[in-house]
Order: structure tokens, then sequence, then C-alpha cells
């Protein structure tokens, strides 16, 4: 059997003012066939990662592609996403014959004249290996599912859990229902449920936990292969942008269906009860600081890059400085000017530094301190599960009782490592601020005694409505009060 993997991926902000060059690309995830490192997959990689562990056990050979990734952030450059997908297309014309694809998709990626890059990525490889061969695709659940790709792909499998720390297992279900169709052990259809609804579905909060759980204890019984729960990416604003949940059965196309919607209604029933509970910057400081215990770590998804922003925020730094907070830790903010200045000043000098705040109205207003470098460090790393994502060149300054942790390569709060990189001990600290939806809460939650979400004034708005879609298929909760779910595919 011969099987060939590669990835293109990143997760579109489509309102963000930062658009995605194949710069983003390289300083994140830009590997050539050969060149994936072993020691763990990088962003959306897993598929390859885990076929090539387990190519000679199982029998087959794998050929492998490109694999380009980028930190989300705003619509990709026409041309950039073009030379990629030509030379991932290029490599898989080059390998055939082949018995299957695997592809590691994010599943939210938007180029310019491109609304559905993966769509279009995988009806482009179906034209050229065919109707027999097999593709399976990983995705995000973070994803917009669309009807195209349901069409061109054979298996399609999302991670379940958020934070995404199961991208290896999943990747693991995936190659083995790929493998298994081949053997002619299966015969995989798909079923789809459109529960037309845009939300946030955190698995660390009881609500979603449950309902992960029922939906994998559904999975290798009664011929059902798989479920997943689409929870959408509410910054793409592309038609097809809404919460679904998909099922694999086994040849049986009417169990399909019946269990997607069956899981697609509770899903629905869900609506407005998955997200935490939202203070003002000013509410979560203070009650941060009055909590008994430590470490409290404050979440700020509204500038989380994670989901497209700068991460360059200062409003609830700027916060805890006017309070005179003590003992606290506030990172990651992007400024690769501010980080270069104090690689000039070098660790321990004293300047007035101006940093924070570049991006635009909603990075708020730059902070002008007279800091002191703690502490520098070049090609920096943080884990996030069985991954590792680059931080660059760091620096760690001090404004009284408040240290923040700037880096260069633009990314989300994900692993300690982004503070004790830089000597600063999370697990000691009173308040640790951290620029992330809910991620953090793989490597965070675990060690803090409390944990506090802010809205602050930063572009993701958790609020929905405030968001100015023009693209998406209307009616869609909670834009609109009375909706049409049911199954599209």
């Amino acid at each position: 059997m011969r099987l060939f993997s590669a990835t293109i991926a990143t997760e579109t902000n489509t309102f963000s003012p930062m658009p995605t060059s194949i710069a983003g690309f390289k300083e994140s995830v830009f590997l050539r066939p050969g060149e994936h490192p072993e020691d763990a997959p990088r962003m959306c990689t897993a598929p390859l990662f885990v076929a090539r562990r387990r190519a000679a056990h199982d029998g087959f050979t794998l050929i492998e592609g490109s694999c380009f990734a980028a930190s989300p952030a705003g619509t990709v450059n026409q041309l950039d996403y073009e030379f990629m997908r030509d030379e991932v297309l290029g490599q898989l014309q080059a390998a055939m014959p082949l018995d299957a694809v695997l592809f590691g998709l994010h599943g939210a990626m938007v180029a310019y004249g491109y609304d559905d890059v993966e769509g279009d990525i995988l009806e482009r490889a179906r034209a050229i290996v065919g109707a027999k061969c097999v593709i399976g695709v990983e995705h995000d659940p973070h994803c917009h599912m669309t009807l195209k790709r349901m069409r061109n792909s054979d298996i399609m499998i999302c991670y379940k859990e958020f934070p995404h720390t199961d991208v290896v297992d999943r990747a693991e279900d995936l190659l083995t229902l790929v493998l298994r169709t081949l053997r002619g052990e299966i015969r995989p259809v798909m079923s789809l449920y459109d529960c037309r609804q845009i939300g946030s579905y955190p698995t660390t909060l009881p609500l979603m936990r449950g309902f992960v759980d029922r939906m994998m204890a559904l999975e290798g019984k009664d011929g059902i292969l798989s479920v997943s729960a689409v929870h959408c990416f509410p910054y793409g604003d592309v038609p097809e942008m809404t919460g679904r949940i998909l099922v694999v059965a086994d040849g049986d196309k009417g169990k399909a269906d019946a269990l997607a919607t069956k899981l697609g209604e509770e899903f629905i029933s869900m609506r407005g009860r998955t997200m935490p509970e939202f203070l003002t910057i000013t509410e979560g400081v203070k009650a941060g600081m009055d909590f008994d215990g430590s470490p409290v770590v404050i979440a700020d998804p509204a500038d989380n890059a994670g989901g497209g922003a700068p991460s360059d925020n200062t409003s609830i730094l700027r916060q805890l400085i006017a309070v005179q907070a003590a003992s606290a830790a506030v990172g990651p903010i992007w400024d690769p000017i501010a980080v270069r200045l104090c690689f000039d000043a070098g660790v321990g000098a004293s300047f007035p530094l101006r940093f924070g705040g570049k991006i635009g109205p909603a990075s708020g207003q730059p902070i002008d301190a007279l800091v002191e470098v703690t502490a520098l460090k070049r090609d920096c790393w943080q884990s996030f599960g069985p991954t590792q994502s680059p931080l660059g060149d760091c620096a760690a300054v001090r404004i009284g009782g408040v240290d923040v942790v700037l880096i260069t390569n633009r990314t989300q709060a994900l692993g300690l490592e982004m503070f004790s990189n830089l000597g600063i001990d999370p697990r000691t600290r009173k308040i640790l601020v951290v620029k992330s939806t809910n991620h953090f809460m793989a490597a965070f939650g675990p060690i803090a005694a409390k944990v506090i979400y802010i809205e602050s004034d930063a572009p993701l708005a958790r609020d929905y409505r405030k968001m100015t879609y023009t693209k998406v298929q209307r009616p869609i909760w909670p834009l609109d009060a009375d909706t049409k779910p049911g199954l599209v595919f």
C-alpha cells in the first residue's frame, strides 16, 4: 500500500487587519518532504507524524509531502496560497499511484479568492487520485465543515478536545480507519447535521465535557466509526461558518443520519450555556487580587493570537499597573521591535520602553514606562500537549510588581515555558494574565487556584452579535432567533 501525507494550514480571521503571507508560514511550519522533525508533530501535521511511525508496522509505504502552517491571522495572500497548494499537488501527482491520502488541514483557512481553501485542495486532490483512492482528513473543530470537503473525502475527523490536546490520538484514529478501509474491513459513509449556530465550546467545562464523553462512548459500537463536533470558527466570515455534527458509520447511511440528527439536536439544546462567565477588566483584576490563593489565572480571550488577534492589547496590563499589583506576570505581548530594544539594552538595564498597542485601535494605547530587563532568550518554544509552538526571541521586562513577556513570533499562551523560559516561575505568582481563549487550560489549569475570564476591549468579541458578518448564511443563532437546522449531507 502507498500513502501520501501533507499539510497546508492556518486559521483565518477574516476581520483581522494583519494579512497572512508566506512569511507567516516560514515563521511557524515550512517543511519540505523528509524535513519533519522526529520528536513531535507541528501544527496540523499529526497525520504525517503518525503515519511515519506506523508505516513499517502496518505494512505501507509513506510518501511525505510538504507541511506548511502559520499562526492565525488575516486572509492569506492568494499567490502564496497557490504556490503552496500547487507544490503539494505536484508532489501528490508525482507519487501516483496511491492507495490513500492523509491530509492535516486546519479547516478554517481563507485566501483571497478562496473562501474554502480546504475544499479547493480536496477537490483538486480528488481529481488527481481518482474515486478509488481513500482520502482521509484531520480537521481542527474550529473549522468550516463545507459540503465540498465532504464530497471530496472519504473519512473526515476533528479533534474532540478544546484545548486541542488530542491531535495525535485523532490522527491515530484517522489512519486506522483509512487502513481498515483499504483492507476491506469497513465501508465508511458520512453524515453531517447543520445546527445553524455560532458558539464556543470549551471541553474543560462540564456541559461540553459530558457531550464529548458521550460522543466518544458511541465510537466503535453498532457500526459507528467516528463522531465529531464541529465548533465552527466565529471569526471567519464565510458562507458555511456554522456548528455541525459529523458522523462516520460503517456502510449504513441511515444509521449515520439518525445519530447525527440526535446529537445535533442535543448540541442545539446547549446554546448559550457552554462558555464561562466573563468579567470586565476592572472586575476581573480586582477579583484576582482579592482571591485568597494563588496563582490566579486571568484569561484574555479577546486578544488571543490563536484566533487571529494581534496579542498586543495593553488594557489589562494597564489596569494591573494602575492598581499596583504585585507578584503578577503577563504574556505574551507580541512586539518584535520592543524585544530588539531589550536585547540592545541587555539584562539588568533600566530604560524607557514603549511597547504593545501597535496594530490598531483594538490594541489599546502603547505602554510607556521605565522598565527593567530581567531576562532575554533567543529561539524559545512552548509546549502544547504533544506539539511544540515557537515563540521566537523573547524578553521579560518588569514594571513595579508586574513582569511582562514580550515575544517576536506571534502566538497565544499555551505552555508554562512561556514564562519559565525567562526565569518566571508561574507557580509562585499571585496573578498570571494569559492571552488565550482556552488552550492555556491544558498547562495552566492544573496549577491554577482560580481561573477568571475577562472580556477586554481587544478585537475578538465574545458576543458574536457584535461581529459585522456579510457572507455567513442566515438565519443562524445568535444572530437570528429562528433557525432551520437539519441534515445537509
